[in-house]
């Protein structure tokens, strides 16, 4: 199985955003003019995209039953100012539309929208592990996988609890 699998649909968006901040190192890819241009933002719109990328970390983090990593605003409060249209296609199909698509919190209404719709979002959880917070899918059966990788921030949880049960001496 592929832990780093992206999400379906627009929820990968949704993912790549969160994971733009490399919580060990501090490195922020939305401070490269590479990384910007990847979500259409402008200098000006920085701290409301890392603002919204930390709310949409803690109801990642409240996906996988973990406490958040700090205050943020409610995410509801930030994707207020994005409203969805109602498209209606010649086939009578409706979708969901963002009204404005050029903002991100616009990109983002409209993607937690669909995931909310195929019951993805849920799914969409943060690593437990405090030197990660990495956004990723949870494609277990039961829907409870705790860190991003098993290999890597899983195997380091498990060898901390083994070390701790051991003692000082390796008892």
């Amino acid at each position: 199985m592929n832990e780093k699998a992206s999400a379906p649909g627009a929820l990968d968006f949704v993912a790549a955003l969160v994971n733009t901040l490399d919580v060990a190192t501090g490195v922020d890819s939305l401070d490269t003019a590479d990384g910007r241009e990847r979500f259409g933002l402008r200098a000006g719109e920085l701290d409301e995209a890392r603002e919204l990328r930390e709310a949409l970390r803690a109801a990642c983090l409240a996906h996988a039953g973990h406490p958040p990593h700090r205050t943020t605003r409610p995410l509801s409060e930030l994707l207020a100012g994005a409203p969805l249209l109602v498209a209606v296609d010649e086939a009578g199909a409706a979708r969901l539309e963002p009204a404005d698509p050029a903002p991100l919190a616009a990109r983002v209404a409209h993607a937690l929208a669909q995931a909310a719709a195929d019951g993805s979002w849920l799914r969409l959880k943060a690593c437990e592990a405090e030197d990660c917070l990495e956004a990723y899918y949870d494609r277990s059966p039961a829907g409870r996988r705790r860190w991003c990788s098993m290999q890597v921030c899983g195997a380091r949880a498990k060898m901390r609890t083994y070390r701790a049960k051991s003692g000082p001496s390796g008892e």
